[in-house]
């Protein structure tokens, strides 16, 4: 039976839950996720998990957060005046927002905190810090 190898493009179904046992994302009711092995397409804690498997093979992985989007940086984290922001702009923490650098580059923020004198915008990725659990089928190779 052929068993997945770096370079081979696979298809899998998935479910990711955080350390409480919350589903953060999944594949149910979607296509397959697909992605070459080892391309550096996925995180790098599943890309590995996955050479040995066949199709149709299931595991569960635990990924630490180094080798899923890493620790959270606090210098990723900034405080902006509160009078900068414009007023239509939604200011809920947990408010997924996008700057661009003044190199013209887009940037995903989440809204972490707000005063009534500053926002703090988190540049980080929404799991940087944790560690992660996947549920995974392989449903095909190549």
């Amino acid at each position: 039976m052929t068993q997945v190898k770096a370079g081979d493009k696979v298809r899998i179904h998935y479910t990711g839950t955080l350390a409480d046992g919350t589903t953060f994302d999944s594949s149910q009711g979607r296509d397959p996720l697909e992605f070459t092995v080892g391309s550096g397409e996925i995180i790098p804690g599943l890309d590995s998990a996955l050479p040995g498997m066949a199709a149709g093979d299931k595991k569960t992985v635990e990924i630490p957060c180094a080798e899923a989007y890493g620790e959270a940086n606090p210098e990723a984290r900034q405080a902006i005046p509160r009078a900068q922001v414009p007023a239509e702009i939604p200011l809920e923490i947990g408010t997924r927002l996008q700057l661009q650098t003044p190199q013209g580059q887009v940037m995903p923020v989440t809204v972490a905190e707000v005063t009534d004198d500053e926002v703090v915008l988190d540049a980080n990725h929404p799991l940087a810090g944790q560690d992660l659990t996947f549920a995974i089928e392989l449903v095909s190779i190549g």
